[in-house]
């Protein structure tokens, strides 16, 4: 199935059914192996396994598209330790979870700088992305080396190159136009976000594609979110009146 940024626009509704998109800010992993006296990276390790469940849990619900936010800009800052921990995490995950993906015919997709990883490492995700595009089952997008404010800087530069190589004319820029040099352009806005950890932040996520994206905190630690959890997040979200700016019509 494939989403156009004309067709990314909300319909004005009353009500609110179940989520169509879900992106979640995955907080909590460091944080839960401090609890328990354990090096960081068992708390990402133990994060990874909560993917995979809310991978299955998004099938089961009917959720199509799932954004998970892995790695941000930001978090180049870390020690390299950890940054190298994460990364070979990762690949483990596209090995150990491809042939999950394809069982379920759900296509994977990144989002974020391409160019800030390790050739080695873009060539393994990017051959993942290539055997599973072809599916449409479910569409798994995986914010990496990604932040709001790098994507909307990015889409600016592309547009002012365009108008400088005289290939679009600047007086046509609008929201729709912009939003077509996005990284995934064709990937419908986010019904529900939903934080985990407790933090009332957004830190950089999806700052463009969430102007009327629900938001929903939890203070499950990452590595502990489960079935209750994401049910309760979809209760939450069930009872939500969105209205995308306009007054709710009395009856």
């Amino acid at each position: 199935m494939s989403f156009s940024p004309e067709n990314n626009r909300p319909s004005p509704a009353r009500g609110t059914g179940a989520p169509g998109h879900v992106a979640i800010i995955m907080d909590g992993n460091g944080r839960w192996a401090e609890q328990r006296g354990l090096p960081r990276i068992k708390g990402h390790e133990a994060g990874s396994e909560t993917v995979r469940r809310v991978i299955r849990l998004c099938r089961d619900h009917g959720v199509k598209f799932l954004t998970l936010y892995a790695f941000s800009t930001e978090n180049w800052k870390r020690s390299k330790e950890e940054v190298d921990g994460l990364m070979a995490l990762l690949k483990q995950f596209l090995e150990a979870h491809e042939n999950s993906l394809h069982e379920q015919k759900i296509a994977l997709r990144i989002m974020g700088r391409r160019q800030d990883f390790a050739p080695e490492l873009m060539s393994a995700i990017e051959a993942v992305e290539a055997r599973t595009a072809h599916y449409d089952a479910g569409h798994l997008q995986l914010a990496l080396s990604y932040g709001g404010r790098a994507e909307i800087a990015d889409a600016a530069q592309a547009i002012a190159r365009a108008a400088k190589a005289g290939t679009l004319d600047p007086e046509t820029v609008d929201e729709t136009l912009f939003a077509r040099f996005l990284y995934l352009p064709d990937l419908p806005d986010p019904d529900l976000i939903i934080r985990t950890s407790g933090e009332l932040r957004v830190s950089n996520f999806l700052l463009w594609q969430a102007p009327h994206s629900e938001l929903y905190v939890t203070p499950t630690l990452w590595p502990d979110f489960d079935g209750s959890d994401f049910d309760a997040a979809l209760a939450a979200f069930s009872r939500r009146k969105r209205r995308y700016g306009g007054r709710e019509e009395k009856t």
